[in-house]
């Protein structure tokens, strides 16, 4: 079975295109040679294609702009599309798994809470009970802080300055002097009873 290409004209082509992220290049690397598989193509990887894909997705790990930099037009055409699709493979792979394992993360520690919500101890208990409270979905400690602003405009600014500075300067009031009232000294030690005597 042969393959009819037609190309379209009057599509610019250059080699100095802007740099393409490597995972994008190699998502539409391979979904061209998985088109091209259905027509014949070999896509499946060899050793020395695994080990390319490998070197790739390690240098990618490494430094994703570098790799993406050196992995241009004219250097991804050298590459053999079995070791494309087998880097788009693990690349796919290596995003989903750190997404899957997060998740996997939370459910295990909230199901290790709620496991603790059984312990005999008073503590561990109220504390598992706290920590599954605050769990974003649950929400029910979560704490809150308002904040209230009040806008004022420049000149009931300059009032209230004005009232401010004029309390300080002159004091409403001055203060009183202390009234003596005469009368018998009273020893409180010696009306409670704990005088030495």
């Amino acid at each position: 079975m042969s393959l009819e290409i037609e190309p379209e004209v009057g599509v610019p082509f250059s080699d100095k295109a802007s740099s393409i992220d490597l995972r994008t290049r190699v998502e539409a690397a391979s979904a061209t040679a998985s088109l091209l598989a259905e027509h014949g193509l070999e896509v499946e990887p060899s050793a020395e294609d695994n080990n390319i894909a490998a070197k790739l997705t390690l240098a990618y790990a490494d430094d994703p702009e570098k790799t993406s930099k050196k992995v241009s037009n004219k250097r991804a055409s050298t590459l053999p599309p079995a070791a494309l699709v087998a880097t788009h493979g693990i690349l796919t792979q290596f995003g989903h798994s750190v997404v899957e394992s997060a998740t996997q993360v939370r459910h295990l520690v909230t199901n290790k809470l709620i496991e603790e919500t059984e312990n005999p101890d008073p503590r561990v208990r109220i504390r598992a009970l706290e920590l599954l409270g605050k769990i974003s979905d649950v929400g029910l400690f979560t704490e809150k802080a308002e904040i209230t602003i009040t806008h004022k405009t420049t000149d009931e600014l300059r009032e209230s300055l004005r009232s401010k500075l004029a309390k300080l300067v002159e004091p409403a009031e001055e203060a009183e002097d202390a009234v003596i009232i005469d009368g018998d000294v009273v020893d409180v030690d010696a009306e409670l009873g704990l005088s030495d005597d």
